[in-house]
């Protein structure tokens, strides 16, 4: 009785950590994304006169340092627990997001940037302090749940143009954004107090001492390649939660508040479809998750690479077929000695072709006379030039559909990778959780950067999912080609090594 009294108080004090841990990370997270749209509002609205790419570093920064402090909070949280590191790192973010709204100048809103952007690393303590809390067969869906917490860039994007909107009275006060860091930084105050107040602290059953020791299994090969995975799936969704709002501004010329929810769309569901990835992944296995991640992430980047576009190319022209005198010159025909060019008129059609749903590029052709009457042409002379447009639409919804797919696809792709972390390093999730997870955040810090050079250099909004593209091939060629090597040489020891 006592045993079953023990381990009812286990499980509900780690369902309670899991809550607190899960919330924690909504809240850091909200917080983490929010460059996404105030920049995004402060260079529309010209507050600011902001190009591509310092919209870029400045979506970057908060990435940046919640990335590479993700180590040594994870290796802080094996050694002293998460309540008290999770605690002050609350506390800590509020100061800067505070600050934020006194920032006046790039420099200023990239400090401040990089200060709350120490929010990013609640989710290498979040990682460790839920996975000391469930035994291993449990700890593929515990993980998927806490990293359900990713929804918090969905509430900043859907909610924040709206409360902009009104902070601002539509524009009308543009300094009124200043208050939105506010509510930020009491939103931290106010978890901080909640964590303290209800939270259990405990550490994992075995720990390193020594900073070589605690480091020892970065050594592992495995450790990276989990690392790209997860640069991928996690670094390129936080890229394009931010990203996709001037995205769809600039592409589809939305206002900023319908911006905000689609983007939300994209990213709300990707954190919640983490647990589910997390359950595949403990009844499947990882392999077989992200194998249908990596091939998915292929082809749908793919079909993103294709920008809305028209295309305007010579096409088949009418040539004489005997020297002569023209006679005759109307838009749909060209006499010459009594020989009749019939021509192809522009019907203008593809004007109304905005306000349908295209889905396929639609092609339009016609022929304009180059000859005047009276003009002496010889044979094979050009009578009229012909003319092919080319349409492709990029319809919003289709496009908005296969970017919201993507990212559920990223979001079981979280899942599965952390799947792997307790079950190789049961005594180094932190270590090890956190090096991946600094190389997954280094991906939502450099991409938006890399974006906006791209789009800098080419002029294409679509450059950022080439860039996709190549990654997720080489994702999958590098865990295909490693699994294929291992089998070959018949080592099941390695075959899981991927």
């Amino acid at each position: 009785m006592e045993m079953a009294s023990a381990r009812s108080w286990s499980v509900a004090q780690a369902n309670k950590t899991l809550f607190l841990n899960t919330l924690a990370f909504t809240v850091c997270f909200a917080a983490w994304m929010i460059n996404g749209v105030l920049v995004t509002f402060l260079a529309s609205n010209q507050v600011y006169d902001w190009g591509p790419v310092e919209i870029g570093w400045l979506m970057g920064i908060p990435v940046l340092t919640g990335s590479i402090f993700r180590l040594p909070a994870g290796m802080l949280t094996d050694k002293y627990g998460g309540k008290p590191v999770y605690g002050i790192l609350l506390l800590f973010c509020a100061l800067p997001m505070f600050l934020l709204s006194y920032a006046d100048s790039f420099l200023t809103f990239a400090l401040c940037s990089a200060g709350f952007g120490m929010a990013g690393v609640s989710f290498s303590i979040g990682i460790a302090y839920t996975s000391v809390w469930y035994p291993s067969e449990r700890q593929g869906t515990a993980l998927g749940i806490f990293g359900a917490g990713n929804a918090g860039a969905a509430l900043t994007t859907l909610f924040a143009p709206t409360l902009l909107n009104q902070l601002t009275d539509n524009g009308a006060n543009i300094e009124g954004w200043r208050t939105l860091p506010v509510y930020y930084a009491a939103m931290f105050i106010v978890m901080a107090i909640v964590f303290f107040m209800f939270s259990e602290n405990k550490k994992p059953a075995v720990t390193r001492t020594g900073l070589a020791e605690r480091l020892k299994p970065l050594k592992s090969v495995r450790v990276w390649r989990f690392g790209l995975y997860y640069f991928l799936v996690f670094g390129c969704f936080v890229a394009f939660s931010q990203w996709l709002v001037p995205y769809f501004v600039n592409v589809y010329y939305m206002p900023l508040v319908t911006a905000g929810i689609l983007a939300a769309l994209f990213s709300f569901p990707s954190g919640i479809i983490r647990a589910l990835g997390g359950w595949l992944s403990d009844r499947c296995g990882a392999r077989a998750v992200m194998y249908w991640v990596l091939g998915l992430s292929v082809a749908i980047s793919f079909m993103l690479v294709i920008p809305k576009m028209e295309v305007l190319s010579p096409g088949e022209g009418i040539m004489a077929v005997r020297s002569g005198i023209v006679t005759e010159v109307t838009p749909t025909l060209v006499v010459v000695d009594g020989k009749r060019y019939e021509l192809i008129e522009n019907d203008l059609s593809y004007r109304d072709l905005d306000e349908q749903l295209v889905i396929l590029p639609k092609k339009h052709v016609w022929q304009e006379p180059v000859v005047e009457v009276g003009q002496s042409v010889s044979k094979n002379a050009l009578l009229a030039k012909g003319v092919t447009r080319i349409y492709f639409q990029a319809n919003v919804w289709i496009f908005a559909g296969l970017v919201i797919l993507l990212g559920a696809v990223w979001g079981v792709g979280k899942a599965g990778v952390y799947k792997h972390i307790p079950d190789y390093f049961p005594n180094d999730v932190g270590v090890v959780g956190g090096m991946v997870g600094v190389i997954g955040g280094l991906g939502g810090f450099f991409c938006p950067i890399i974006f906006g050079y791209l789009l800098d250099a080419t002029g294409l909004w679509t450059s950022c999912w080439m860039f996709m593209w190549v990654i997720s091939c080489i994702c999958l060629f590098w865990m295909h080609n490693v699994i294929q090597i291992s089998t070959r040489k018949e080592m099941p020891e390695s075959v899981q090594d991927f």
